[in-house]
């Protein structure tokens, strides 16, 4: 591990299967979708050392769930059970269209780089952020109140969103600027 963390400058935390709710220190539920234990140590020690050499990180979907529960955080293991929200947070195929809008918190680095206060984005995820790890601080939240964006402060660059923006990097300049910060960074 220490070879490809000292090979690579960024990595990238992409969506894929549920967290496995131990990393949490809770039960799965029958709500909870699959799981790949495997998934979860290999990047639970890699997250370690993207840490501790002070790598640059961008975590997408799973990737923002994976962070704040690997840092001490929890999450829903279903939305629409846990909350009850009316945001539509799982949206049908294209991908690349907006679903619903996120609220950028003022004076993030999100809303420095983006020059904007409100974003629609695009969304496909049933799980998110439930209680926000210490270590992390908030960049933008859902209408209703769910964390979609995170940081963490005193890092080069270890940042998360909730939606896909390598859905709409195409049609959608925002999301091209995550990414082109991302890559910024690693340089």
């Amino acid at each position: 591990m220490d070879t490809l963390v000292n090979m690579c400058d960024g990595f990238l935390f992409t969506g894929g299967q549920d967290i496995s709710p131990s990393l949490y220190s809770e039960d799965k539920s029958s709500l909870c979708g699959e799981v790949c234990e495997e998934r979860d140590t290999m990047e639970k020690i890699l997250f370690a050392k993207v840490l501790e050499n002070d790598k640059s990180a961008l975590g997408i979907c799973r990737g923002i769930q994976f962070f704040n529960a690997y840092l001490g955080g929890t999450i829903y293991q279903d939305l629409i059970a846990e909350t009850k929200t009316k945001v539509f947070h799982k949206q049908k195929p294209p991908y690349g269209k907006p679903s619903h809008i996120v609220n950028l918190v003022k004076g993030s680095p999100l809303q420095n780089l983006l020059k904007t206060d409100n974003l629609p984005v695009n969304s496909y995820h049933h799980q998110g952020v439930k209680k926000l790890a210490d270590n992390l601080k908030p960049m933008a939240y859902a209408t209703d109140n769910l964390v979609e964006s995170v940081y963490m402060p005193g890092k080069k660059f270890v940042w998360a969103v909730q939606w896909h923006p390598e859905f709409s990097y195409t049609t959608d300049k925002y999301s091209r600027m995550i990414f082109r910060a991302f890559v910024d960074s690693c340089l």
